[in-house]
């Protein structure tokens, strides 16, 4: 795949005005000063515990789509519209919304399948789709002259979507794993992600570790009496039950799914569960929303 740097600086999220920087479409380390605060429900383990990549998945029996897909990809990140994109989300742009059309299969659509519980790569407000995917989403149906169709379903339910063909392609945070790739054909990455470890605010257990081994050396003292929770079908529960296609020997620890990480934080502010582990940029918004008003 085509990989290309994007140069995004990491600026405060808009949901409120915080002491914090955050990855950017350059995929790099994501700094997460979320820690050590008293008002503080949840915070960010700032470590990565993984390194993937996300991409469009389309219908196999579409090829003329994903070859629309790439150029449009790569075009928008050579001419530094992706750049923009993203600084809706994680700089002082503003999120654009994005509207869909009612589903007709006598018209010419796209239909594209999501699950916009993902901010800020897909989520809802009212009627209308907000999100780095779904303003891509658009681009690309503008590309190809049709009217946009967004399928909103579970997280679990978008791959298998498209795989048969109620819907043409996926844009859904979606890590590239080869069993997805039996599945859909997926195009070149536009996005550079990781999973991060969402932990109580007064939990210090984690507070001096510097890198992934230190953190995992910690998760694998953990027995099944720790729950993890985590969105049900991501690459967050393949992480704590194992997964050799994406190299997780996996946890001890029991796995707790949520139809989206917001339910899974709360829970965890709840006590029901001991910790969270998603992916890192809806890691950061869920955390800050939820600080914000507990």
């Amino acid at each position: 795949m085509m990989k290309k740097a994007l140069k995004i600086m990491s600026v405060l999220l808009a949901v409120v005005v915080i002491a914090a920087s955050f990855a950017a479409c350059s995929g790099g380390e994501s700094a997460t000063n979320t820690a050590g605060t008293d008002t503080q429900a949840v915070k960010v383990i700032d470590i990565n515990l993984s390194d993937e990549e996300y991409a469009l998945g389309v219908d196999k029996n579409q090829p003329e789509l994903l070859e629309t897909a790439n150029a449009l990809i790569n075009e928008i990140k050579e001419n530094g519209t992706l750049d923009d994109i993203c600084n809706h989300y994680f700089g002082d742009g503003t999120p654009v919304g994005v509207e869909s059309a009612a589903l007709d299969t006598s018209k010419d659509q796209l239909v594209v399948a999501t699950n916009a519980e993902f901010e800020p790569f897909e989520y809802k407000e009212g009627n209308t789709f907000y999100g780095i995917d779904m303003e891509i989403a658009k681009l690309l149906a503008d590309r190809l002259g049709q009217e946009l169709v967004i399928q909103d379903m579970n997280f679990d339910a978008v791959v298998l979507s498209v795989q048969q063909q109620k819907c043409d392609i996926a844009m859904a945070g979606l890590t590239v794993s080869d069993e997805r790739a039996q599945q859909v054909d997926f195009t070149d990455s536009y996005y550079e992600a990781s999973q991060k470890l969402i932990v109580k605010g007064d939990d210090t257990q984690f507070d001096n570790c510097q890198t992934k081994e230190d953190v995992e050396a910690i998760l694998n003292t953990f027995d099944s009496t720790v729950k993890i929770g985590g969105q049900n079908g991501t690459t967050g529960q393949s992480y704590v039950q194992g997964n050799e296609d994406l190299g997780f020997p996996g946890l001890q620890a029991q796995f707790v799914g949520y139809a989206n990480g917001s339910l899974a934080v709360q829970d965890l502010i709840n006590g029901n569960v001991d910790y969270v582990i998603i992916d890192a940029a809806p890691a950061e918004a869920i955390t800050v929303s939820i600080n914000a008003v507990n």
